[in-house]
């Protein structure tokens, strides 16, 4: 099991985590974690952590460095374009920061430029397909019908981790108590 040094709160904020209760029934959200990048009157979006895809990167972006991560889809949202967060800052020119000391786009050239000339640097980026959006009201709503959990104060090197399949099982665990329980649930409820 993984300590994911959170507090569970429910708080919305920028930055939040929000886990998706069990039996959320959803072809994007069903078991999925989301970064939280933006949350304010007029709407929030983030990225799914724990959806993948099987193409890297460099298959389909030419003068791309062979890096061994993986690119997420973020959600149903512009599914046609890719969009990335990071810990490079001002190294990237139109980045934007978000929480968690994390980063959302910029320049995807100064990304090539930092990517080719360190290779490890690959654990400071995470790639997402499409984004999860709600509009004004929306995800408070959800709130209110018990969708998801918030979690915060959740480490940038476990929102950047994209090694961890598992990510959504560990978190309902480490949350302990019925979680832990709702985390052995089967995703069909008749597979039991």
């Amino acid at each position: 099991m993984i300590d994911f040094n959170f507090t569970n709160n429910n708080k919305l904020d920028s930055g939040s985590i929000l886990v998706s209760e069990p039996f959320l029934l959803d072809d994007y959200f069903s078991r999925s974690v989301i970064f939280l990048c933006d949350h304010n009157e007029e709407g929030s979006f983030g990225f799914v952590l724990n959806k993948y895809v099987d193409t890297k990167i460099s298959d389909f972006v030419d003068g791309f460095p062979k890096l061994n991560t993986k690119i997420s889809v973020g959600g149903p949202v512009d599914m046609s374009n890719l969009f990335y967060i990071h810990t490079f800052g001002k190294q990237v020119k139109g980045s934007v920061k978000t929480s968690n000391d994390l980063f959302i786009g910029g320049d995807f050239n100064d990304i090539k430029k930092i990517l080719t000339e360190d290779n490890t640097a690959v654990n400071q980026i995470r790639f997402f397909i499409g984004y999860s959006g709600w509009d004004k009201g929306q995800l408070s709503s959800e709130l209110d019908t018990k969708s998801w959990i918030v979690l915060n104060n959740v480490s940038k090197s476990k929102i950047l981790d994209c090694s961890n399949e598992d990510i959504w099982k560990d978190t309902m665990e480490s949350l302990g108590g019925k979680f832990e329980q709702m985390s052995k649930f089967p995703i069909n409820p008749s597979d039991n």
